[in-house]
């Protein structure tokens, strides 16, 4: 049996005054020197206790300090090292992984599965917000298991608000933080579930569902009948190979009375599983291909939590769904397909087919939805993750204020982007002899394959976010977990909350 969807994450509340019973959190101070915060008393530690266990409050570094009584039986010191919002998510998330290892350790069971952290004289809004956000994001975990006892987790954080303080502005800040959290939790649950379970009609099911759970949002969900009516070549050509037939899901949200101004959409790529089709992939690192609709899986997360958040914006995203594999139907190198609205496109690739799902969307969503931005986020080219590495997204886009808009959105979120050229240069390498457009034209790989995309957007302010590197991880690190990481996911949330202000 799969993992529900979605998973329990930690929660996290403010807090006036500490509790009986329950372990405390020290926060330790790395630069301009190294400091306790407040609440070392009850652990009686102090400045000699931390050049004698050599504590250095780099960001994420976690001591825990045993203490003669026997509930609670220890206390953690966490560092917050220079103080940034990195650093503080990197504590939250090393936090509640150094108490979720220590529970499974325990044999008493009624180990208490709530820490409180002491919040320094002085913490800003932001500074809880990371916290909170590092340490919901640093809780998730995902693992098909036999076993019936689920791996033990802490279920609550406490932030003690600092003596005198109120804790309304904190607590505000940590409550919006914790529905980013969650959306990233969700898009890591949609991207772990192995593929054996996440079929086209799962995926865009699940988000259906889902949806019913949050009021203004609603999902459509057409068929493989709807996409031959419409023109959808592309989707089409790609899913021909499986046995598990295309889907593409449309998530709404139009919150009552908003005049409707302003109209974001956002595609992204839903390829449940790639085998490169016939231009087959090699074995090794296959098995990773369930991740492949990552962009798909940060779209339906970001929908739902901007219904949460009850932004007053329009907003609507579209998946286009789809298994590409290897049978007599699937489609071939050479062949010619038809995408929406007419447009022709040489097939060189078939493992180049997360453009050729996206193109029908963004074609479509062009000429019916009329947007006023287009944003598509995919795990789109090998290319990309050589250039920029396992941990930066790369973003192209038409219009400058967009650029610095979705990088803005990504330094809140605490997502890198550098943004990439559309090199005029090689533009014309897109067009095909034997078709309107060619595939996977020659040239540097990440950016023809932007160039491509651009010509399904109709002209309108338009960015292009490829997450090939850092939307799966091999590793812990910050904030990230290995597996699914949900990059973009808080991007894309913030990047709608950027149209409100």
């Amino acid at each position: 049996m799969i993992p529900p969807v979605p998973t329990p994450l930690v929660e996290v509340r403010v807090q006036p005054r500490p509790a009986p019973g329950i372990p405390d959190v020290v926060l330790v101070r790395q630069s301009p020197s190294v400091a306790l915060g407040p609440g070392a008393d009850r652990l009686a530690v102090d400045e000699e206790w931390l050049d004698q266990y050599r504590v250095t409050g780099s960001a994420g570094s976690v001591d825990v300090v045993p203490l003669a009584v026997s509930h609670p039986d220890h206390g953690w010191l966490v560092g917050t090292g220079e103080g940034t919002a990195k650093h503080w998510r990197s504590a939250g998330a090393a936090l509640v992984r150094a108490s979720a290892a220590r529970l499974e350790g325990q044999v008493n069971g009624d180990a208490p599965h709530t820490v409180q952290i002491h919040l320094p004289p002085g913490t800003t809004a932001d500074q809880a917000a990371s916290l909170a956000l590092g340490s919901v994001v640093g809780s998730h975990q995902y693992r098909v298991s036999g076993d019936p006892l689920a791996r033990p987790r802490i279920d609550t954080v406490a932030l003690i608000a600092p003596p005198g303080e109120k804790c309304g502005p904190l607590a505000e800040a940590v409550s919006r933080s914790q529905v980013l959290g969650r959306a990233t939790g969700l898009a890591r649950d949609l991207v772990n579930t192995p593929s054996e379970h996440k079929d086209p009609a799962w995926l865009a099911g699940t988000a259906a569902r889902l949806a019913t759970t949050v009021a203004g949002v609603r999902a459509t969900v057409r068929d493989e009948r709807w996409l031959a009516e419409h023109g959808f070549g592309g989707m089409l050509a790609v899913g021909g190979g499986s046995a598990r037939l295309p889907r593409l899901l449309e998530l709404a949200w139009q919150p009552p009375g908003c005049p409707g101004a302003h109209h974001l959409v956002l595609v992204g790529k839903g390829i449940t599983f790639d085998t490169g089709g016939m231009s087959i992939k090699p074995a090794d690192g296959m098995h990773m291909m369930r991740t492949d609709m990552s962009g798909g899986a940060a779209v339906i997360a970001a929908l739902l939590a901007v219904g949460r958040l009850e932004l007053p914006l329009r907003v609507t995203g579209l998946v286009p769904c789809a298994e590409n594999h290897v049978s007599g139907s699937a489609y071939r190198p050479g062949d010619v397909i038809r995408q929406v609205g007419g447009t022709t496109t040489e097939v060189t690739n078939t493992d180049a087919e997360g453009r050729l799902v996206l193109a029908d969307a963004l074609a479509y969503a062009a000429a019916t939805l009329a947007p006023t931005t287009l944003v598509d986020v995919a795990t789109l080219t090998g290319a990309m993750k050589v250039s920029l590495g396992p941990r930066i997204g790369g973003l192209f886009a038409t219009d400058a204020e967009l650029a610095q808009r979705i990088a803005s959105a990504g330094d809140a979120a605490g997502e890198a982007w550098w943004r990439m050229p559309l090199s005029e240069e090689h533009a014309a390498e897109v067009r095909s002899e034997l078709a309107d457009l060619r595939q996977c034209p020659p040239g540097p790989g990440s950016i023809t394959a932007a160039l491509f995309l651009r010509e399904f957007t109709a002209g309108l302010p338009w960015a292009h976010l490829d997450i090939a590197g850092p939307a799966r991880a091999q590793d812990s690190y910050d904030e990230v977990n290995p597996g699914g990481t949900g990059f973009a996911t808080r991007t894309l949330i913030e990047l709608a909350s950027s149209f409100t202000s």
